[in-house]
Formats: C-alpha cells, sequence, structure tokens
C-alpha cells in the first residue's frame, strides 16, 4: 500500500499512464537497492518516457514535499539510488535512446537510460568510443556513470566520466529544465554547470539528456605484467611510467595479498610482493616504440620479472588474472567491503602498507588492487555477513581505512561515489566552510531537497 497522497498518486498515474507510473509491490521491490545490498521501499516507481514528464515528475512532487530518488541500472555501490526516505523513484529504463552520432564533432547526444555497452557497440562502425569503462560497463547506464562520475582501467589515459560530457540537460528540483555546454571543447562561457552535476549522484539535478565527448578507437594494444618486490618498488615504477610521453592506456596494481589470491586459484603468476599490469595503444607503428618506452620505465630497483604480450591471444592470457581476482574474492569470504579510495601515487606504498596492519589488527583478510596511474586503489574487506563479531571488526577497519586514506592527502572515492556509505566521512574530509558551500548549491538547485535525499552531505 503506497503512503504517497491519493492526490499525487492521481496526478502521476494520468501523467505516465499504467505502465509509466507502479505502485504495486513487485516494482517497489525491484527498484529498492542496488549493488550495495542495501534496500529501501520506494512509494512508487515512475518510469518517464521523454523530459517533459521528468520535468511534470518533480514539479507534481514538490508541493508535497516527495522525495524523488533517479535510478539507472542499479550497479551502484555506494547505496547512492536507495529510497531510504520512500518517496518516488525515477527509472530511466524507458529513455534509452541515442539521440544523435555526430562523427565530424567527435561527440554522441544520449538519454540517460542507454547502457554503456549499447553505446560503445553503436559508436564502433564510426571508429569511436566513449572512455569510460567501469567494471560494471556490461549492465550499467550512461546516466548512473554521470552521476557518480564512473571511471574504470581507461581513465589513467581517457580521463573519468566528467572529462568526457561536453553537455547536459537536466531537470532541477524545483522541475525546471536547464541546459549547460554542448558540442564543442572550449568554452568560457559562465558557470561550469555540466561537470558540477556530473557526479552529484542526483542530489542537484535529473540528467535527462548528456552530449558526450568521443575519441578515435585505437587500432593495436599490447601489454606488459610487471612483477616487483613489494608496493614500493610499483609506486616507484609507475612514477617512472606516468613521467613518459606515451601515456599508458591501462595501468593496474595489485598487492600481496592479490597475486596470493591468484596463485591459490591457479592463475600463472609467481610470488611476489605487487605487481602492474601496463596497457599502450596506439596505431601499428608506433606501438612498437611505445610498449618499449613502457617497458625501460617499469625496470628498476626491485624489479623482478617482465612479460610482454603484442598480440590478441597473449593480451588475453596477460588481463585473465586481473579479471579472475574479483570472482576469486568471493572464496574468501561471502562479505566484501569494496572501497575505491584514492592517493597520491607516491603514497600508494603507505596505503598498502595501512591496509596491511588494518588486516592484522581485525584478523580480516584485506585485498588491495586497482587502477595505480591515478591512485584510485579498490580496498576489499573480506568477511562472513553472519558473524556479528566479524562484520564488527570489518566495520571498524573500514573505519580505520577511511582515516589513513585521508590522513595520506587522499580522497573518500574515486569512482563509486559517496552515497549514504561515506556521507558521514565527509565531515572529515572537508572544512566546514567548503561543506557550507557544497550546501548552498544544493539549496540553490533543489530548495526544498527532494532530489535523493540523504545522500552526499552528512546532516547537520
Amino acid at each position: 500500500m503506497t503512503a504517497l497522497p491519493a492526490a499525487l498518486d492521481a496526478e502521476l498515474s494520468a501523467l505516465l499512464g499504467a505502465e509509466g507510473w507502479r505502485t504495486d509491490e513487485a516494482a517497489r521491490a525491484a527498484h529498492g537497492g542496488d549493488d550495495s545490498r542495501r534496500h529501501a521501499l520506494p512509494d512508487g516507481v515512475a518510469l518517464p518516457r521523454d523530459r517533459a514528464q521528468v520535468a511534470a515528475i518533480v514539479r507534481a512532487c514538490r508541493p508535497h514535499h516527495v522525495p524523488v530518488v533517479a535510478r539507472g541500472a542499479g550497479t551502484g555501490t555506494a547505496a547512492g539510488a536507495v529510497p531510504f526516505a520512500g518517496g518516488v523513484v525515477v527509472s530511466f529504463a524507458r529513455m534509452d535512446r541515442i539521440l544523435a552520432i555526430s562523427p565530424g564533432d567527435r561527440c554522441a547526444v544520449v538519454e540517460p537510460g542507454v547502457p554503456n555497452a549499447a553505446l560503445q557497440q553503436a559508436l564502433q562502425p564510426h571508429g569511436l568510443f566513449w572512455a569510460p569503462d567501469p567494471s560494471s560497463a556490461e549492465h550499467c547506464t550512461v546516466g548512473g556513470n554521470l552521476a557518480c562520475n564512473a571511471g574504470g582501467p581507461r581513465a589513467v589515459k581517457y580521463g573519468a566520466t566528467r572529462d568526457n560530457v561536453l553537455g547536459l540537460v537536466a531537470v532541477t528540483g524545483t522541475g525546471e529544465l536547464i541546459r549547460c555546454g554542448g558540442p564543442w571543447t572550449q568554452d568560457a562561457t559562465g558557470y561550469d554547470l555540466t561537470h558540477l552535476i556530473v557526479g552529484s549522484e542526483g542530489t542537484l539535478a535529473l540528467i535527462v539528456e548528456a552530449t558526450l565527448r568521443l575519441l578515435p578507437r585505437p587500432v593495436a594494444q599490447a601489454g606488459l605484467r610487471v612483477f616487483y618486490r613489494d608496493a614500493a618498488a610499483a609506486a616507484a615504477a609507475v612514477a617512472r611510467l606516468m613521467a613518459q610521453p606515451q601515456v599508458p592506456a591501462m595501468l593496474e596494481f595489485m598487492d600481496r595479498s592479490a597475486i596470493a589470491l591468484l596463485r591459490r586459484n591457479g592463475s600463472d603468476v609467481p610470488e611476489a610482493g605487487a605487481m602492474l599490469l601496463v596497457e599502450a595503444d596506439g596505431d601499428h607503428d608506433i606501438l612498437p616504440l611505445a610498449l618499449q618506452a613502457l617497458a625501460e620505465a617499469a625496470q628498476g630497483e626491485g624489479l623482478l620479472d617482465l612479460d610482454v604480450a603484442m598480440d590478441g591471444a597473449a593480451r588475453d592470457r596477460l588481463w585473465a588474472a586481473r579479471r579472475a581476482l574479483s570472482p576469486a574474492l568471493r572464496g574468501i569470504a561471502p562479505g566484501k567491503i569494496n572501497e575505491d579510495v584514492v592517493v597520491p601515487v607516491s603514497r600508494i606504498p603507505d596505503l598498502v602498507a595501512a591496509a596491511e596492519a588494518l588486516s592484522a589488527q581485525h584478523a580480516l583478510p584485506i585485498v588491495v588492487f586497482g587502477h595505480a596511474g591515478n591512485g584510485n586503489l579498490h580496498v576489499n574487506i573480506m568477511y562472513h555477513p553472519e558473524d556479528a563479531a566479524e562484520s564488527a571488526r570489518a566495520q571498524a577497519a573500514l573505519e580505520g581505512l577511511f582515516a589513513q586514506v585521508i590522513a595520506l592527502g587522499g580522497t573518500l572515492s574515486g569512482e563509486h561515489g559517496i552515497g549514504v556509505a561515506k556521507r558521514d566521512w565527509m565531515a572529515r574530509a572537508f572544512d566546514a566552510p567548503t561543506l557550507a558551500a557544497m550546501r548552498a548549491v544544493k539549496a540553490a538547485l533543489d530548495p526544498d531537497g527532494i532530489l535523493n535525499p540523504g545522500k552526499v552531505l552528512p546532516p547537520l
């Protein structure tokens, strides 16, 4: 039974029809959670077909102070799409059109419900691609990528979502449409609302259209797999690799515990204190020279071994260990807290050492891997959720991790977002004047606080 005001229920039903307005228990349950494994029931689910309907939904909810929570495919891990305050979940599943592809302008115009994978497939005949490639790329939507500023392994060279968006159309908390940016790469006109809204997790506006920056698809790729004595030697190599004119297309790190896990699961990797996976891309003429320069930069104090993979099959074998890592974690324990923290590259060894210390202190396995080129590492705290004592130790280890990241001059999230999972740490990550400025922006775009309430900003 919905708790929505009867007048609002009737208005949304008339606006959206039976297929676009759902208050049945099955629909509410299906739209109440995300990959954070947290869940709360919305009072209703709206499935608009166009931007006018999105604006009308917000205008209808505003007088009743009913929360409006935007939703993509539900692949987020920070509970950013979970409707803890009830209200209306706006699913963009029916707004899934690619409106235009303009190869001459190297841009595409899309609705938020377009799956990342579907966009990449549509761009292939044009020899183009969109850079964001999160691990959920086969399932996530462009709107979800925009909401949390998703990244992925390619971000080291091509940037995260925010770096690959040219313009937006969005609905504010007052139900007004705003337009910012456009199909151009240079703009010094007014405030940059595009990059403000990207990464705001639906708390400032609901994105209903995006103009995306596209890139030429590389014609060739090659990779390196490099093993080091310890994390410090690997971090020093990362600094050398990132100083090359040819920026790696991917630069992934695995710590000692990740390598040990792979060995236990039969992967063909030697014992080592750390591993880097490096990929270069380009054309067939330049690629061998670029790979040679990266191989030379990878060598140095603490190097144990280096493998080169030029052809497709060899690259697949090289990256098989990285792809096998996340599934292998489930063999340690069914519970996983996966935090995507960021530290300066020079502090990667300190973060790894802190994770090892927290693992020993709380008697829990902690595995570290991720995007070394920009210091965005995934710290995986493994535990058994049914064990109350282990669950408490996992939460204590998480608190210790965040404290260490801030002490190392890092930040709480590189690509997963804040949601509610890290919200209360925002007061530790930012000083009072900075948080006040963020709240002022929120109040300007969402004066009644109905857009995804309780997310990102900590309560006063």
